[in-house]
C-alpha cells in the first residue's frame, strides 16, 4: 500500500514560497489503475512527482508498506525508486541516440542483468508493446505514439509494482491515445498503474478509481470499478549494475552522438599535444642545454672513466693489455684529450659542430670513402634534417675547419647513418693524418709554452707567439719575426737559439732549434708560403720539428665500460693496477646537479600548472558539450543509478575517448617518426621523449579524465530529479 497523509509540498524560489499541494491524504494499492485529472496547476503532475520519489515533500509523512518515508535522503528515495517505482514521461525521456533495443536494455542493466540473458526478455517486451520491426531502429527516427511503447517497455523492463505516468497521452492523436491506455489498463492488472491526465474522458473508461485536482488540493477521490486490491506492494529485488555493463555503456557512450564525439576527441587532442609539447620543450632544454653541461668535459657519459697512471708515466702498450684484458671493458680511446673535442665547420650556407669518431670506417651510406687529408666523413642520424634535407649541399659544399691552421678548404665526402645518434648532432670521421693534426694542435692548446732567445726569456704579457709547422723550414732550424731582433744583441737574431719550453703536469721539456730566416710581410710569401698575421709573431718549424714537439705519448687516456651496474668493481680494478680514476657518473660538477634539480623542480610545478589549468579549461568546454547529456545521467538516476555509478559510466566514457585519441596520436607519432608524415615541429617536439613520458601523458589524460567525472557528477546530483531535468550545468 502507498499511503499519504496531510502530505504538503511546496516550492521556494525568489523569496516566495509556492504551494505545490497541501494536505493531501491518500491510499493507493496494487492492481489499480489511478487517474489524477486537473486543470493546469492544480497540482496533479507535483504530487506524481512525490508519490514517485523523483521529488520531496515538506510536511506530512508518506508511507510504503507501513514504512514512513519522511526522513529519506537521497540514497534512501534511490532505492525507493529501484525498488518500487518506473516512470513514463510525458516528453518521453528516452536515450535519443539508442535504439529501441537500447532503450529498454538500458532499464535492465541498472538493475544487475547480464547482456545475454536479458536479450530474449528485451525482445518479448519489444513484441508486446507492438514494435518488432523497429528494434534496432534510433528513437529519435520514431513517431510520438512509437516513443511512448519505448517508454512503457522500459518501464516494464524496469520490473518495479508502481508505474506512474505523467500526461502518457498527450502529445498524441486520438489513436495513438487508445492504444496507450488499453496498454497502461493490461498492465494495471498485476500493477499499480498511476497516471496524470488533463483529458479525462478518454481514459475515465479504463480507470478503476479518479482523482480530481484543483489548486493543490484533491477534491474528488472516486472508486469507478472495484477490484480486488492487494494491500502490500511486494518489492523487486534489486542489484548493481555490473562492471562490464558500465563499461560497455560507457564505450557505447563515447561514440553514439558524432558531433560530441569529434568535439571531445578535438578537445583531448589538444591536451594531448599540449602536454606533449611543454613536456618535449622540458626535454629538448635539460638534454641539449643542461645534460651536456660539464665544467671540463664535453663527452660527459655515465660509462667514461678517465685514467692516468700513479706515477704520472706514459701508458704503454703492456697497460692497455692490462686493461682490456678486464670484465666490463667495452673499449679505450688513447688521446684523451680528443673525446672533449668539438669540430666546428662551416661556409656561407652552413654550421656544423660535432665530436671526433675515431673509431675506423670501411663504408659510408652516401657519398665515399676519404682519400686525402681534406676529406672527412659525417655520421649522424638519419632523421636529422641537415642530412636528409640537405644531403646534396653537403656532399657538394667545401667548409673551413674553425682552426683555419690545422686545414682549409675541408670537403665532406660521404654520410653515414647511424640510428643510434642524437638527431640534433653529428659526429667527424677524419684521416689519420688530419687527426695526429688535430692531436698536436691539442696537445699544444694544453702546454704551457715559455720562449728564449740566447737564453733571454720573451715576454708573453708584451706579445703573443705561436707555433706552427712549414715544410718550407729545414730540420733543426726556426724562422721567426723579424720583429724579434728587440730581444738580440745588435738587434739581430739570425743563427741566435731559439729554445722552447713545454709544461703540463705530466712533462717539462726544452727543445732549442737555430734561427736561420727572419720574415717580415714583405718576405713571408716568399719564404713560407703564407700570408702575414700582424697581431701574432709566429715561429715556423720544420712539421716533424713540430710533430716531435707536441706530437705526445699517451699520459692520459679514457675507457667506456660495458654495464654501469658494474662501474664500482671497475673502478676498484683499475686503482688495484696502480691507476688513478675519474668516473664521470661519480664526479658530475655539484653546478650541474643543482641546475639539473632546479630545472627537474621548476619543470614538475610548470608541469602541475598546466594540468589544473587544462582541468579547468577543459571541464568548462565539456560542461558546454555535456549540457545535453544532463537528460541522460537524469534518466539512469529515474532508472536507478546511484552517484557512483552515473560517475563510473561517464568516467569510461571519457577515459574511452582519452584512450582512442591517444592511440590515434600514437598512430601519428609512429608515421612521423618514419618520415611518412613529414611535419617538422612534431619531429622536433618528439625527439627527447620516451617511453616513460609517453606513459605519464597517457595517465595525465586518464586522470583527468576521472577528476572532470566526478566533478560532472556531483553537479547533476545537487539537486532532485525534477529540478536537475533540463537544468543547464
Amino acid at each position: 500500500m502507498l499511503k499519504l497523509k496531510d502530505v504538503s509540498k511546496y516550492y521556494y524560489q525568489d523569496g516566495v514560497i509556492a504551494t505545490g499541494f497541501s494536505k493531501v491524504n491518500l491510499e493507493l494499492f496494487l492492481g489499480e489503475f489511478v487517474v489524477i485529472t486537473g486543470e493546469s496547476g492544480s497540482g496533479k503532475s507535483t504530487l506524481l512527482n512525490v508519490l514517485s520519489g523523483l521529488d520531496t515533500y515538506e510536511d506530512g509523512e508518506m508511507f510504503i508498506n507501513g514504512e514512513e518515508t519522511s526522513h529519506y535522503t537521497e540514497d534512501d528515495y534511490l532505492e525507493y525508486r529501484r525498488k518500487y517505482v518506473s516512470n513514463i514521461f510525458q516528453n518521453f525521456n528516452l536515450v535519443n541516440s539508442y535504439t529501441v533495443y537500447q532503450n529498454i536494455e538500458l532499464a535492465t542493466l541498472m538493475n544487475g542483468k547480464n547482456k545475454k540473458e536479458i536479450k530474449k526478455y528485451i525482445n518479448e517486451l519489444i513484441n508486446k508493446v507492438g514494435l518488432k520491426k523497429y528494434r534496432n531502429t534510433h528513437v529519435s527516427k520514431l513517431s510520438g505514439g512509437q516513443k511512448q511503447r519505448v517508454a512503457i517497455a522500459r518501464a516494464l523492463a524496469n520490473d518495479t509494482p508502481i508505474i506512474v505516468a505523467d500526461e502518457p497521452t498527450g502529445a498524441l492523436d486520438s489513436v495513438a491515445s487508445a492504444s496507450i491506455l488499453k496498454l497502461l489498463h493490461e498492465i494495471s492488472k498485476y500493477k499499480l498503474v498511476i497516471v496524470v491526465t488533463h483529458n479525462k474522458a478518454e481514459i475515465e473508461k479504463y480507470a478503476t478509481r479518479l482523482i480530481r485536482m484543483h489548486d493543490g488540493k484533491i477534491l474528488e477521490n472516486k472508486v469507478l470499478n472495484k477490484i480486488n486490491l492487494d494491500k502490500d506492494i511486494k518489492e523487486k529485488d534489486v542489484n548493481d549494475i555490473t562492471f562490464i555493463s558500465k563499461l560497455r555503456l560507457g564505450i557505447r557512450n563515447a561514440f553514439n552522438i558524432p558531433v560530441k564525439f569529434i568535439l571531445m576527441f578535438i578537445i583531448f587532442m589538444l591536451i594531448t599535444i599540449t602536454l606533449i609539447s611543454n613536456y618535449g620543450g622540458f626535454k629538448i632544454s635539460e638534454y641539449e642545454e643542461l645534460s651536456n653541461f660539464n665544467n671540463f668535459f664535453e663527452d660527459s657519459s655515465d660509462k667514461r672513466i678517465v685514467l692516468n697512471k700513479k706515477d704520472k708515466t706514459p701508458f704503454t702498450d703492456e697497460d692497455y693489455k692490462l686493461i682490456n684484458n678486464l670484465n666490463n671493458i667495452d673499449y679505450i680511446t688513447k688521446n684523451d684529450l680528443i673525446n672533449d673535442q668539438i669540430l666546428y665547420i662551416n661556409n656561407d650556407n652552413l654550421y656544423l659542430d660535432g665530436r671526433i669518431y675515431k673509431e675506423k670506417i670501411t663504408k659510408v651510406d652516401v657519398g665515399r670513402l676519404p682519400s686525402k687529408d681534406n676529406e672527412i666523413v659525417i655520421i649522424g642520424h638519419p632523421d636529422s634534417w641537415y642530412l636528409s634535407d640537405m644531403q646534396d649541399e653537403i656532399l657538394n659544399s667545401t667548409f673551413t675547419l674553425d682552426d683555419t691552421t690545422i686545414i682549409d678548404n675541408l670537403k665532406v665526402v660521404g654520410i653515414i647513418y647511424d640510428k643510434n645518434e642524437n638527431d640534433y648532432s653529428v659526429k667527424f670521421s677524419l684521416t689519420d693524418n688530419l687527426l695526429n693534426k688535430i692531436e698536436d694542435n691539442l696537445n699544444k692548446n694544453y702546454l704551457r709554452i715559455s720562449y728564449q732567445i740566447n737564453e733571454k726569456y720573451i715576454n708573453s704579457e708584451d706579445i703573443y707567439i705561436d707555433v706552427l709547422p712549414s715544410e718550407k723550414v729545414a730540420k733543426g732550424e726556426v724562422y721567426v719575426n723579424e720583429n724579434l731582433n728587440y730581444y738580440c744583441k745588435y738587434n739581430n737574431c739570425l743563427n741566435k737559439t731559439l729554445t722552447i719550453n713545454t709544461k703540463n703536469i705530466y712533462l717539462d721539456e726544452s727543445h732549442s732549434y737555430k734561427i736561420t730566416k727572419l720574415y717580415n710581410k714583405d718576405n713571408i710569401k716568399k719564404l713560407l708560403d703564407t700570408k702575414y698575421n700582424e697581431d701574432e709573431y709566429t715561429v715556423y718549424l720544420n712539421t716533424d720539428d713540430y710533430q716531435e714537439l707536441f706530437h705526445q705519448n699517451n699520459y692520459q687516456v679514457s675507457i667506456y665500460v660495458k654495464e654501469i651496474k658494474d662501474l664500482d668493481n671497475t673502478l676498484k680494478d683499475l686503482n688495484n693496477l696502480n691507476y688513478n680514476t675519474l668516473s664521470l657518473r661519480l664526479s658530475k660538477s655539484s653546478e650541474t646537479e643543482l641546475a639539473l634539480k632546479i630545472f627537474r623542480i621548476f619543470r614538475l610545478i610548470i608541469m602541475v600548472i598546466l594540468v589544473l589549468t587544462l582541468f579547468f579549461i577543459t571541464y568548462f568546454i565539456m560542461k558546454i558539450i555535456y549540457k545535453s547529456r544532463n537528460s541522460y545521467y537524469t534518466t539512469l538516476r529515474t532508472l536507478g543509478g546511484t552517484k557512483q555509478v552515473c560517475v563510473n559510466i561517464l568516467m569510461s566514457e571519457l577515459s574511452t575517448l582519452a584512450i582512442f585519441t591517444y592511440s590515434v596520436f600514437l598512430i601519428f607519432i609512429y608515421l612521423v617518426k618514419k618520415n611518412i608524415i613529414n611535419v617538422e615541429y612534431f619531429q622536433t617536439m618528439t625527439k627527447y621523449i620516451g617511453i616513460e613520458e609517453y606513459l605519464l601523458v597517457f595517465l595525465i589524460l586518464i586522470i583527468l579524465s576521472v577528476l572532470m567525472s566526478l566533478r560532472y557528477g556531483r553537479k547533476i546530483f545537487q539537486n532532485s530529479i525534477i529540478k536537475t531535468y533540463g537544468e543547464r550545468i
